[in-house]
């Protein structure tokens, strides 16, 4: 457990104590959408059909507009704050080269998301830039999301499938998903009518968890890598996007080294921490703008 416990007030609560926990690695590390940094250094963000704001003073974590109740129920688990980083960190450090981009990303944590939004967001990730990805997600969710006020400002869900699931491809373009509306719309089809049950996937191996997810449409290997590791807690993934495939040449792999050999490659080297891996390689690569 990375905190030591927690106290609530009349706004939120503080989580007191908390290691390996950084608003900016975690938020910034391409594994969200829904949050956006604040002018004075806080991120709000949307989640769960609720919006919180997260604000880190000395070690101790705030999140405001919730409650106890709330983070044990909720916070707690999506933050994977139940999970000690410090041990993990220090099994990948005994790889010199991965020691350097843990250090450089030592406050990542990788938060466990909702499963049918995350399937929606990274299928809209699909050859596209993370400001136009957080447009899109945003426009989708005030056309069809619930909205919720705080601080006198405008928020809104992510749609549930029940919601999405009479929309058009038309309608669904007219939010810049692009080539993207006709996959998300199949896909929001075939869980509607079950003929794809994400529970029953999220439960599987997660060999058969990756297999299943591809029958998704839009959902390949990387897609459904993301998946698993941001929202069915499938820790052995390891998304390969244009960064990690950079990091991965650049610290361990020949250059001409394909997409499919880099997955295998890194699942073998890092097993059951390989997402863990993922993801200081992906912030580190990126912040430093590794090229080959």
């Amino acid at each position: 457990m990375d905190f030591n416990y927690v106290e609530e007030f009349q706004d939120g609560i503080i989580i007191k104590d908390v290691r390996n926990f950084e608003l900016t690695h975690i938020f910034d590390c391409g594994q969200c959408f829904r949050w956006k940094r604040q002018e004075n250094g806080n991120y709000i963000g949307i989640a769960f059909n609720k919006v919180i704001e997260v604000e880190k003073k000395g070690n101790d974590v705030i999140i405001y507009n919730t409650n106890e109740e709330d983070f044990q129920n909720i916070w707690c688990q999506y933050f994977d704050l139940y999970r000690d980083y410090s041990s993990i960190k220090e099994i990948l450090s005994k790889d010199e080269i991965l020691k350097k981009s843990i250090e450089f990303g030592n406050g990542i944590r990788i938060l466990n998301q909702e499963p049918f939004e995350i399937i929606i967001s990274f299928i809209i990730s699909a050859n596209n830039r993370i400001p136009m990805i957080k447009k899109v997600i945003n426009k989708i969710s005030e056309q069809w999301g619930e909205k919720i006020i705080y601080k006198d400002m405008v928020y809104y869900t992510f749609p549930k499938v029940e919601v999405l699931k009479d929309c058009t491809i038309e309608e669904f373009e007219k939010c810049g998903t692009g080539f993207r509306g006709k996959y998300i719309k199949d896909t929001i089809n075939k869980i509607s009518n079950k003929e794809i049950d994400v529970d029953y996937i999220k439960n599987l191996d997660d060999d058969m968890c990756h297999k299943e997810l591809q029958k998704l449409s839009g959902v390949g290997p990387k897609v459904g890598d993301c998946v698993m590791l941001f929202s069915m807690k499938k820790y052995s993934a390891f998304p390969v996007d244009i960064w990690v495939k950079r990091a991965m040449q650049h610290f361990y792999l020949a250059p001409d080294v394909s997409l499919k050999k880099i997955r295998e490659f890194a699942r073998n080297k890092f097993g059951e921490f390989s997402g863990f891996a993922q993801q200081y390689l992906f912030y580190y690569a990126r912040e430093n703008d590794i090229r080959i």
